[in-house]
């Protein structure tokens, strides 16, 4: 158990938080996580990056007991000595997906689609050519029909003609909740993900599983798609100062930027008071 003023569990965003902007974590960042669970206190990586992006993200952050990926929409624990069991994982129907993106374009216009589909390692993304997409090594052009032709992980969508929070913005007018959940994690896409799936949602599920009331959980992130875990911890709520404008109006606390080890030097801190 960690020693009183501590907080009884840990989550923090990957990219653009934790992770830097050469997409690297540096050794103190690593050194001071481990510290963390040697104070007893377990460690979730909360991220939007999808299934087929674990091994990267064990990589990237090394000492967590949990994963959150995908969003919320896949949990992963990594304590049992067995091997890693999933705790969670939902998927959003091609044919639901197919009409709120008619819906959204009758709005904005024609939209760049893809689809995260598969969760094996290093599988693409399916759908429209965007040179604006950041991983080109990892996309595969796939006719929209057949990327909707089953369920899937999530969606990305973007037109030239608006920018992210605009779109955004005409997303959650146009989306139900009970549809699908809509947010954006700073690639310039919104990201369409199964209905009920944000990152508190996912973090709930570590947090009944240990016990734990959000009273007690610290947070740490930069981006939307982190609006909901901000909202829904209550120990702490630390944006790093690189972190979109609504991240920073929602934290307790800033911290340096995610180049600076911004999360690293906050726990440092926090565990020499």
């Amino acid at each position: 158990m960690p020693r009183p003023g501590l907080p009884k569990l840990i989550a923090t965003d990957l990219d653009g938080t934790l992770v830097r902007s050469d997409d690297t974590v540096s050794e103190f960042t690593h050194e001071v996580l481990d510290r963390v669970r040697g104070a007893g206190i377990p460690i979730v990586g909360a991220t939007g990056r999808g299934p087929r992006l674990t091994e990267l993200t064990r990589n990237d952050i090394r000492a967590a007991d949990y994963l959150v990926m995908a969003g919320g929409g896949r949990v992963i624990d990594q304590t049992d000595p067995i091997g890693p069991v999933v705790l969670r994982d939902e998927r959003l129907s091609g044919v639901v997906l197919a009409q709120l993106i008619s819906d959204l374009e009758a709005k904005v216009g024609p939209l760049t689609v893809m689809v995260e589909a598969l969760d094996g390692p290093g599988a693409p993304l399916w759908g429209d050519f965007d040179p604006s997409w950041r991983y080109p090594d990892r996309f595969e052009r796939r006719a929209r029909a057949e990327c909707l032709s089953g369920d899937v992980i999530k969606a990305f969508a973007r037109t030239a003609d608006h920018d992210v929070d605009t779109l955004l913005a005409t997303a959650r007018e146009v989306v139900r909740p009970d549809q699908a959940s809509v947010t954006q994690a700073g690639l310039g896409f919104v990201e369409i993900c199964p209905p009920g799936v944000d990152k508190a949602t996912g973090l709930t599920v570590v947090a009944d599983l240990l016990g734990v009331d959000p009273a007690e959980v610290l947070v740490f992130g930069d981006m939307p798609n982190d609006v909901p875990m901000f909202e829904w911890a209550g120990w702490g709520r630390v944006a790093v100062s690189n972190a979109h404008p609504t991240i920073r109006l929602l934290a307790d606390e800033v911290t340096l930027r995610n180049d600076d080890d911004g999360v690293a030097v906050y726990l440092d801190r926090l565990l020499s008071r």
